[in-house]
């Protein structure tokens, strides 16, 4: 491709929308290797879910709750069961052994996030870490101090910074467009004074599939002396972040959703941790992994959780055999973002096309993940989920925990919504299949 030609492709896809295409067909001409195309038999091949009988021609599209699993973390757990469920950092080799994977899950998720392996903290559930969060702020901050949450979050990310009001803690609310649910920067910055300290919000919304300007609101957010908390758990399973450049002081994910074990991965920058303290007994001061997991690491989780690593880097072999590893987790990210967004028009076509559902959040699929939600209009979204689950399509129905934005949408929260949420591992024909269930059960 000459440089003319480059160039002229690069504005005419960016024109149509088509930006990481085009700027991976333009890092090529620069001499960075090309963005493949996901190979899909083989990225299903790593999942036994897919080689499940049970599951034979059943569409999955209820990852946003839960990711199907990965071999690597089956097999990683299942070994340390047989071979190491001892107490791990003993003397003995099986228990230093247990330790060292675990040790190695930090390290190997670090590099994924862009931090180092002192700032991830591998606790029970998002929920949980973020609940031990508030409690750690809630020692720290003094009456009058003031926490900005939104009306757009998944309630782990909300109802535990409101209860500081208790405290004295001042809570203002960045309220979502209750036409679009989206949350506009200007209105932040009206909230911001002297007395802010946190400003919580997520990175993509678990109901609208949309993604947040995280780098700018962070920056926002620095500019008035705050520090940003960032759920990104409906945003991790399609591409681990580079945490360091988004600019969050905290970010909070799901390892259950990143094909993984029920874990939550928090990261936290290593100022902020000083600064907050040990939040377990006192006698593990000296032990930085286990601040802010007071309950103690579930060792066999934690020591498999490094199988989504050894999975995302067994994905990055075999789509870039030459490319240097230290371009490891931008080429995943940018593998999966594309190949769910290959698809994604295609649903969000039938969706706001349909009279008998509401799409919620934008149309433009490079606005948003894999995740769309409808509100249903002929029957409740659990009816049409049950029908659809007849006809193969395994989908949830509910409020997902995000009932403070459905009724800032003016969406009824006892019903909720039908959310679709699909991976990088999901197929065209899935795609297919599932409007066309939905369409029959509407």
């Amino acid at each position: 491709m000459s440089p003319r030609d480059s160039h002229l492709f690069l504005h005419s896809n960016c024109a149509r929308g088509n930006v990481g295409y085009a700027l991976s067909i333009q890092c090529s001409f620069m001499g960075v290797l090309a963005m493949p195309t996901l190979d899909l038999s083989f990225v299903r091949s790593q999942f036994p879910a897919f080689a499940e009988p049970s599951l034979d021609g059943q569409g999955f599209f209820d990852n946003a709750g839960g990711s199907y699993t990965c071999q690597q973390v089956i097999d990683h757990l299942n070994r340390y069961y047989r071979q190491m469920k001892i107490q791990p950092y003993g003397a003995h080799p099986a228990s230093r052994r247990a330790g060292e994977e675990m040790d190695h899950s930090h390290v190997e998720i670090a590099s994924y996030l862009g931090v180092s392996a002192e700032e991830v903290h591998l606790g029970p559930s998002t929920s949980q870490n973020t609940y031990v969060l508030a409690e750690a702020f809630g020692n720290r901050l003094q009456p009058g101090d003031e926490i900005i949450v939104t009306n757009q979050d998944h309630e782990a990310n909300n109802g535990v910074w409101r209860r500081l009001a208790k405290r004295g803690i001042v809570i203002k609310e960045w309220q979502v467009n209750p036409s679009t649910g989206s949350l506009n920067t200007e209105a932040l910055q009206a909230l911001l004074s002297t007395r802010t300290k946190v400003v919580a919000f997520t990175h993509c919304s678990n109901i609208l599939g949309e993604i947040n300007p995280v780098r700018k609101i962070c920056e926002i957010v620095h500019a008035a002396g705050a520090l940003a908390v960032v759920d990104g758990v409906s945003y991790a399973g399609h591409g681990l972040p580079d945490v360091s450049q988004l600019g969050a002081d905290i970010y909070l994910f799901s390892l259950y959703k990143t094909f993984g074990p029920h874990l939550g991965a928090m990261v936290i920058r290593r100022p902020l941790m000083d600064f907050l303290g040990n939040q377990a007994h006192y006698f593990n001061e000296a032990y930085l992994a286990k601040w802010f997991v007071p309950a103690g690491p579930d060792h066999a989780q934690v020591a498999a959780a490094s199988g989504v690593t050894a999975y995302f880097d067994k994905v990055h072999e075999y789509h870039f055999p030459s490319a240097d590893s230290k371009h490891r987790a931008e080429n995943v990210r940018t593998l999966f973002r594309e190949a769910e967004a290959s698809l994604l028009p295609t649903l969000l076509e039938f969706c706001g096309g349909d009279s008998r559902v509401r799409l919620l959040g934008p149309i433009e699929a490079i606005k948003r993940s894999a995740t769309v939600s409808i509100q249903t209009l002929s029957a409740t979204p659990r009816e049409i989920s049950e029908r659809l689950a007849k006809k193969g399509i395994i989908a949830g129905a509910g409020h997902f925990y995000a009932v403070r934005l459905l009724e800032a949408l003016g969406v009824n929260s006892a019903e909720g919504v039908l959310r679709l949420s699909f991976a990088h591992y999901s197929s065209p024909e899935e795609i297919q299949q599932l409007i066309n269930a939905l369409n029959e059960a509407l």
